[in-house]
């Protein structure tokens, strides 16, 4: 039976573009992190990842919520 507490996963994803409109990745730089059961953890890791590449102007990683599969928040 899978565990409902959390209804949703986080991820993060991201790396570094190819350029300013951040569409297309450099091929090998991609980055993904998680699942995370919360959203304050992946910020928390969002901003540890991202704060190491901060000099890289077109390094940009995103934090994507997805339903979780079979998942309904329980009360």
């Amino acid at each position: 039976m899978p565990d409902n507490t959390y209804p949703q996963l986080h991820f993060i994803w991201g790396g570094i573009f190819t350029d300013a409109t951040f569409s297309t990745l450099e091929p090998g730089s991609e980055e993904s992190y998680g699942p995370y059961h919360d959203v304050q953890t992946a910020d928390r890791v969002w901003n540890e990842k991202a704060r190491r590449n901060i000099d890289i102007a077109n390094h940009r990683l995103f934090v994507i919520s997805v339903p979780r599969p079979g998942g309904t928040k329980v009360a």
